[in-house]
């Protein structure tokens, strides 16, 4: 087990012992005072003092734990894959952008999971254009009016249109692709039958062991087929695609960063427990809430550690330092409490650690930013107004950073 060291350098607060939590704690005296993982510390307790160290020694130790513990493993199996395109529209949203919507099916036997990707991609770039990639809750149609799009689930078009600001994404020279991850693993505890799950022979709970993946391996697999995709279609820049994802969705889009580096960069939007913030605050919403409510999104071993977070041997900077040396912005709301913003910060500014490594500077200030005041470089942090949700500010501010990340 890593050697661990006490990180009270930006609490101020008092020492607490662990309390059994069976409401959400929103009082900032009572976080306990907690330690961490470091993380240029290896297993064997040699601390790492290169990049290349460390992705020797440091990033497989902390992948293969968090895959274990946390997230799930993914099953291995071989299934066929194929792409079909449905739709095409080189003059859509008013000539502003292509469109294309593109069917994957997932097949093994008898068995098939299809999954609907949609693309808007900008008219104004000549050539591959870069893309933003995440997942929608509800349906492809549900991110804007267009009648063309197909739709995937019952739900009206455009109902979550105002998280996706076509025009916005669009004039500053990306492209949006999405897929509504029901498809890839259902939101809803009676998922795990109707989703890709079952290529790998998992049918029922009864299949999973502690550490099998469940929806948030899932989707994060569902990523990276995505971009397995892109990496074929001469119209995307697959060597600039940028993980996205909202809520839980963001942590899908983190756990997918992690696992697959082909990503260019990842956004958090107020991914919180099991995302971006530390869970050994227990502020907001923790362990055993999450995996009491919503116990079919990370693997069964997850779940004991709640309420007991002092004994984890792990915590979310370390998923965010996977993402390193690649750009990184991580994103709170101010009434969002239950994310836990200042765990959200704290996260990302301990996983800027890794980044220095590589010669990168990610966030500095030893204080939580002003609202609606991003800090950092690489590694990128705000907390803006309002609640939880991603919104034209939020995009105006991942756009500004894509721009200067990747040139």
């Amino acid at each position: 087990m890593k050697k661990i060291i006490v990180c009270l350098c930006l609490l101020g607060v008092p020492f607490l012992s662990a309390v059994a939590q069976t409401e959400a704690n929103y009082d900032e005296s009572k976080v306990p005072a907690f330690i961490l993982p470091p993380l240029l510390v290896n297993e064997e307790g040699k601390r790492v003092t290169s990049a290349q160290e460390w992705e020797r020694d440091c990033r497989p130790e902390i992948l293969s734990l968090l895959a274990d513990q946390e997230y799930g493993v993914m099953p291995a199996g071989e299934f066929e894959t194929r792409y079909e395109v449905m739709a095409t529209n080189a003059k859509a949203l008013g000539g502003k952008a292509t469109s294309k919507q593109v069917k994957i099916t997932f097949k093994k036997g008898y068995l098939e999971r299809p999954v609907v990707i949609l693309m808007y991609l900008p008219n104004q770039v000549k050539g591959k254009a870069p893309v933003f990639m995440g997942y929608n809750f509800g349906g492809n149609q549900t991110i804007h009016p267009d009648p063309e799009i197909v739709p995937t689930s019952e739900r009206e078009r455009g109902a979550a249109q105002s998280r996706w600001p076509l025009d916005k994404i669009l004039a500053a020279g990306y492209g949006v692709i999405t897929v509504d991850c029901n498809q890839v693993f259902p939101d809803n505890p009676e998922g795990l039958p109707k989703s890709v799950m079952r290529l790998f022979g998992i049918q029922e709970e009864a299949d999973l062991q502690p550490n099998t993946g469940q929806a948030m391996s899932a989707w994060a697999w569902g990523l990276s087929r995505m971009l397995d995709y892109l990496q074929t279609d001469p119209q995307v820049d697959a060597t600039k695609v940028i993980a996205i994802g909202h809520s839980r969705l963001g942590k899908a889009a983190l756990w997918a960063g992690a696992q697959d580096t082909r990503f260019a960069a990842v956004v958090s939007n107020e991914s919180g427990c099991g995302g971006a913030a530390l869970s050994k605050r227990a502020f907001g919403e923790t362990i055993d809430i999450i995996t009491t409510k919503f116990p079919y999104w990370f693997c069964k071993n997850f779940k004991a550690y709640g309420n007991n977070e002092e004994t984890l041997p792990f915590d979310q900077h370390e998923l965010l330092a996977l993402i390193a040396p690649r750009p990184l912005y991580v994103a709170s709301a101010e009434e969002d409490r239950w994310a836990d913003p200042r765990g959200e910060f704290l996260s990302a500014k301990y996983a800027s650690e890794v980044y220095r490594l590589y010669g990168y500077k990610g966030i500095t200030t030893e204080e939580m930013p002003q609202v609606n005041t991003p800090v950092g470089q690489r590694v990128t942090y705000h907390i803006r107004t309002g609640k939880h949700d991603i919104t034209t500010y939020d995009w105006e501010q991942y756009l500004r950073f894509a721009v200067a990340n990747l040139k």
